[in-house]
């Protein structure tokens, strides 16, 4: 038995075809075909051009910038931290992203400056470009979008709020309370005793984060209160590309956070369409932009439905059970609500409604769940905004690349491969039962094998391989 050397001398020379060359990921590598055949560094470049200066230290490539944030979408990575290890540790990212073995990758802080320096707008930008590209595929249609909203956990303690008038921490405030009301040393459990007894004790008009003054109280999917950011989706039913993503104060309403993710969903919309709509290949995209919205029931109101009507958008709303209601001088709201229930009632309607919980849904799970946006590591949210761009970008380019390679993300081309490596076996001992030679023919003494058993059979080996392979996101 041998035994390890604890030291050894490394050499002064390496030769450059001895190293190790980095070997590029199919799907990585089918991702920048697509990218070079649209000229996505050129776009890049030329839209991040005025943020660069001719002087001082030399900047982060926006290509390259905007191709880590893919990664952070695809390889589910939800901090810049984790995005560079990943980079510098990958030979496939590498690749990816144009950097040899002896190149050095961007560590976190290039990649936050780099961040910083690029205004939302540009990463807006890059979010069209994308649209673009599904336009041009025909993956973008724009008639019939649905709109949702989900709740994203802040990078913010709750314990560490403050109010907003004084700016007293919620343990002095509490001291306070109990020495005006004659308790001079209040113990712990005293405290807790006056702070059960406060109504609207967790209220956003009198307390705040002082770290992330734009995160709100309020109660997240699972029950639990923490402060938190509002994302809203606007999903193309007919494809379920993402038309528009916004970020708003968790404290308001679905009524009245969906006028802007409408007003914007309907800007990217005319905005794809007046750029890949021609003579040659015809409307591709609606020019007018949105004319149905798919919503649930958090959204129905006198005001969005009449807001809607008035703009030409055909609503399939559902309708929370309110009992009899007293329409007296409101017969425009009346009008609006009673052509509402009419269409959700109707076949198309309830088709609507069954995919709109398809379609927004599959995108909070590929962005937020396996891609890792959950819980956001930055604060404020012109920088919150900026990930979920690229992030929505990413998620409508794994669409893309579905439709040209059978697979949107690294994931679902390790299924795939999970998948033939489960049925190979099967496959060869089918071979080799077709081999053998035919067995006398011999009497069934109590049953004979009909296709019945046959499916049957069939049916529970077709369980058992999806069974090992399937995916919770159909990824």
């Amino acid at each position: 038995m041998g035994k390890r050397k604890r030291e050894k001398q490394e050499a002064i020379w390496i030769e450059a075809s001895s190293l190790a060359m980095p070997g590029g990921h199919p799907f990585y590598e089918r991702l920048n075909i697509l990218l070079d055949k649209r000229k996505f560094d050129g776009f890049a470049e030329s839209a991040c051009r005025r943020f660069y200066s001719k002087t001082g230290r030399p900047g982060l490539v926006p290509a390259i910038y905007f191709r880590l944030l893919l990664v952070g979408y695809f390889e589910g990575i939800d901090s810049e931290r984790g995005i560079a290890w990943r980079a510098a540790d990958s030979l496939a990212l590498r690749s990816f992203l144009g950097y040899g073995w002896s190149d050095t990758t961007p560590d976190h802080s290039t990649i936050s400056r780099t961040r910083r320096l690029i205004d939302v707008e540009t990463h807006r930008t890059v979010f069209s470009w994308v649209l673009n590209v599904l336009a041009e595929e025909g993956l973008l249609k724009g008639n019939t979008v649905a709109i949702d909203g989900t709740t994203l956990e802040a990078n913010a303690a709750l314990r560490s709020i403050v109010r907003r008038d004084t700016g007293e921490a919620y343990d002095e405030f509490l001291k306070r309370l109990a020495k005006e009301s004659g308790i001079e040393t209040p113990t712990r459990e005293q405290l807790a005793k006056l702070d059960r007894k406060r109504s609207k004790k967790g209220s956003n008009d009198e307390w705040k984060s002082p770290h992330d003054p734009d995160a709100r109280i309020t109660k997240m999917k699972d029950g639990r209160t923490h402060l938190a950011h509002k994302a809203e989706h606007a999903v193309d039913l007919e494809t379920g590309a993402v038309l528009a993503v916004t970020l708003q104060s968790a404290s308001d309403g679905d009524t009245k956070t969906v006028h802007e993710t409408l007003a914007q969903c309907g800007e990217n919309v005319c905005e794809v369409a007046a750029e890949t709509n021609n003579e040659k290949v015809g409307e591709r995209v609606n020019p007018e932009g949105p004319t149905e919205a798919v919503l649930d029931k958090g959204y129905h109101s006198n005001e969005v439905l009449v807001a809607m009507k008035r703009t030409g958008v055909r609503t399939y709303c559902s309708e929370p059970i309110r009992g009899r209601r007293n329409w007296n001088g409101k017969q425009e709201e009346k009008t609006a609500v009673y052509r509402n229930r009419r269409r959700i009632r109707g076949d198309r309607g309830q088709r609507l409604l069954r995919q709109r919980g398809e379609r927004v849904e599959r995108s909070f799970a590929h962005m937020y769940e396996t891609g890792a946006m959950r819980r956001t590591h930055l604060r404020h949210h012109d920088n919150i905004i900026k990930r979920l761009l690229i992030h929505a970008g990413a998620f409508n380019l794994g669409l893309a690349m579905r439709k040209m390679t059978g697979y949107g993300t690294p994931r679902g081309l390790q299924s795939r491969i999970n998948l033939f490596v489960s049925t190979l076996p099967l496959l060869c001992a089918a071979l080799e039962y077709l081999a053998l030679p035919a067995p006398p023919p011999r009497v069934t003494l109590w049953r004979e094998v009909t296709p019945f058993h046959i499916a049957v059979r069939a049916s529970a080996v077709d369980a058992f391989i999806f069974r090992k392979i399937g995916s919770a996101t159909g990824c």
